[in-house]
């Protein structure tokens, strides 16, 4: 949610397909999660803080959702998807900075309903080409997961949503014309590699710090981040 408005603004300022600047910002951010969720997977795992059984009751339905809204993408225009990315991240950033910790329900709904709230969640990491941590979270915590196992298992849900999404954004993005050399559908590869270079190995770092500092703090900084970023999108693509 971070990487896609300034994604955008550098691609805008190269002027690199500018009727999909967004798209490509959208494809390149999802790409680049399926390598820094790897890499802090991994951190999380070695801590126990990853609950596996979880992940494959979880995952199925998000990576549906995700597939669905990353496939329709290259057929709506970049300014609904502009508006509809501040829009959600607006949404998560007032859940971070104003929602209280959730009360636990006694344990995960079942699994039709489990499926049909992986799919929702997933249609919106599509939208705004994130892993889902900061609705998947929310929802550990309510069913009694402890917080940071709901960190390092929502980390582990994101490789496989971020795999299928990746796959939606290049195959919506396969046949447009007009679209910059060395781009795969809509994620434009350099970009990638660039990101991919600095974010591994920035990622076991903040797995570490996530066990470390407090989440409060974190949470209200990440919030306010959100609200300027999502806001830079909403008055560049109204």
């Amino acid at each position: 949610m971070t990487l896609v408005p300034i994604l955008s603004a550098l691609f805008a300022a190269q002027t690199l397909a500018p009727e999909h600047t967004v798209h490509l910002a959208l494809g390149t951010a999802m790409a680049s999660i399926v390598f820094t969720s790897s890499a802090s997977v991994r951190a999380h795992h070695r801590r126990g803080a990853v609950d596996w059984t979880i992940v494959a009751r979880l995952a199925p339905g998000t990576v549906i959702g995700a597939l669905l809204a990353t496939l329709a993408s290259g057929f709506v225009s970049q300014r609904v998807l502009a508006l509809a990315f501040a829009a959600i991240v607006y949404a998560g950033a007032a859940q971070m900075l104003f929602g209280g910790k959730p009360t636990a329900a006694r344990s995960l709904p079942a699994a039709p309903l489990l499926l049909l709230l992986g799919i929702a969640i997933g249609v919106v990491c599509g939208l705004v080409s994130a892993g889902g941590a900061f609705l998947t979270v929310p929802l550990m915590l309510y069913c009694g997961v402890p917080l940071l196992t709901a960190i390092g298992t929502a980390a582990a849900i994101g490789i496989p949503v971020a795999v299928v999404g990746t796959l939606g954004f290049v195959a919506s993005g396969w046949h447009i014309d007009g679209l910059p050399a060395a781009t795969l559908g809509f994620v434009l590869l350099p970009a990638l590699a660039a990101l991919v270079a600095g974010s591994v190995l920035t990622a076991p770092l903040g797995a570490r710090l996530a066990h470390r500092m407090p989440v409060a703090q974190l949470k209200r900084v990440f919030a306010l981040l959100l609200f300027t970023l999502a806001t830079k999108m909403a008055v560049t693509y109204a």
